[in-house]
């Protein structure tokens, strides 16, 4: 194994005097600091100010680097320049506190000694890669930066695409050549939103460059930074394959307790009461059935089912279990309309209350979330549907789902109550007075598995869930 490690309370840039030694020892390769200063001379450029890029900045700012925050989002970056938290993950003081500067203007670039492009990269309808927001933010970089500058992309890619697509593109727009001009590193992120205990300092950093010092350099980079450490790869491929593969797996085993839901439901089993027995085996794995929504988990097994046909394999099972998790909307849609059914409710007369439009707990971000596909299938019975969620946009909902939004949580005039996010302040709900609120035989279609089905059935609910 390879490790990094160094003084993580004074660390300067020394890059360009080389002042960092490789040692070996049977445990492995250590990184040692040969010289030590109290503040860094790096400038740091992070190019993308969204869930990943802002925190990055920020953690490099508090660091005691200076930081160029560049986005080409006019709304974005004036919300910044006035100390707001664009992610919900950080805090406004987080915004304001150290040597960070927001900008749209490009020609900052070029007082930066490293340059770190963090943009989305999304799958376009065919379900194939779509790193346009890669190559852009690259021909921007790359007409900006002066020779000697560091380029490390975050974004998830397949394997292959920061030689096949970054560097080219930040050669065509620079002139220079990579390598020799320019050095080019990757370093996936692993941005967990709304995780307190695994943010930036606390998860191990896996870093792939285009030659071993570059490799050095950039390890160095992020380990006064990451207090978990930073593990070097042998190749770029490497880690940008590690990132793809970490998403595969959860996408994999949550389509297995998905399509076990499913066949327990026919069978009349509680899927909840199953797991907790099978969980009592030292080696379980233990995953609970739901909606699949986010920008990683749907989007990554086809970044890299696109790379592994170019080589001629098979992708199979990964692809068979994004299909599994794709039909968890439909399903649970089918179960709050049996839900609906078994209370005698006439499903084109019925209200629906949403709890949770949000792709997961504790966020407000809804671009990514299953739930609009939910409620898209519950429309085709007519049925009317409203939703609350205590951390969305308001606005942004009714433009996104197209439905009543409440303000205020009320379940007065509701047939069912289908909660599909499971945000911490729905755990205080009281199931007797949702029941009382209710029109008479109300629902409870509980997705996320927050209520005890006993619970449900004493305050008179009839209760659905996964």
């Amino acid at each position: 194994m390879t490790t990094i490690i160094g003084d993580t309370e004074e660390r300067a840039d020394e890059r360009a005097s080389g002042q960092y030694a490789l040692e070996s020892s049977g445990e492995g390769t250590t990184l040692e600091h040969t010289t030590e200063q109290s503040t860094r001379e790096a400038t740091i450029c992070i190019v993308g100010l969204g869930y990943v890029g802002l925190p990055l900045a920020v953690g490099f700012a508090q660091s005691d680097y200076r930081v160029i925050g560049y986005d080409v989002d006019d709304v974005t970056v004036d919300r910044l320049q006035e100390g707001i938290d664009t992610t919900g993950d950080l805090t406004d003081e987080a915004i304001q506190d150290g040597d960070i500067s927001y900008t749209t203007d490009a020609t900052t670039i070029t007082e930066a000694d490293y340059v770190i492009i963090a943009v989305p990269t999304p799958i376009d309808d065919d379900e194939r890669p779509d790193l346009g927001y890669v190559e852009s933010a690259a021909t921007t970089v790359g007409s900006k930066m002066d020779p000697g500058t560091t380029v490390v992309l975050e974004s998830t890619v397949y394997p292959g695409s920061t030689r096949e697509v970054l560097i080219p593109a930040l050669e065509d727009a620079s002139g220079l050549s990579a390598g020799e001009d320019f050095f080019v590193g990757y370093s996936p992120e692993r941005a967990t939103p709304a995780d307190d205990d695994h943010g930036l300092e606390d998860v191990v950093k896996v870093v792939g460059a285009q030659n071993d010092k570059v490799l050095e350099d950039v390890a160095t980079l992020y380990e006064s930074v990451v207090d978990a450490g930073v593990h070097p790869t042998p190749s770029i491929e490497v880690a940008e394959a590690c990132k793809v593969i970490e998403n595969i797996q959860r996408d994999v085993n949550i389509a297995l307790v998905n399509e076990l839901s499913m066949a327990f439901e026919r069978m009349g089993l509680d899927t909840r009461e199953v797991l907790e027995a099978a969980r009592t085996k030292w080696n379980f794995h233990d995953y609970r059935p739901g909606l699949v929504g986010g920008h990683c988990i749907p989007v990554d097994p086809y970044f890299f089912a696109h790379r592994a046909k170019r080589a001629g394999a098979d992708p199979e099972l990964m692809l068979t279990s994004r299909s599994v998790n794709e039909s968890m909307p439909n399903h649970v849609a089918e179960l709050t309309i049996k839900a609906l059914n078994e209370c005698h409710k006439t499903l084109r007369e019925s209200r629906v209350l949403v709890l949770g439009l949000a792709y997961k707990s504790d966020v407000g971000d809804i671009r990514s979330s299953k739930v609009t596909h939910v409620i898209d299938h519950l429309r085709e019975f007519d049925i009317d549907i409203a939703g609350y969620d205590p951390h969305a946009d308001d606005d942004e909902i009714r433009a996104s789902f197209d439905i009543d939004v409440q303000e205020s949580l009320s379940f007065d005039g509701f047939d069912a109550v289908l909660l599909t996010t499971s945000h911490s302040a729905f755990e205080e709900l009281e199931l007797d007075d949702v029941a009382a609120a209710l029109d008479d035989d109300g629902a409870l279609i509980d997705v996320a598995g927050a209520f005890e089905p006993n619970d449900a059935a004493d305050a008179g609910l009839v209760y659905r869930s996964l």
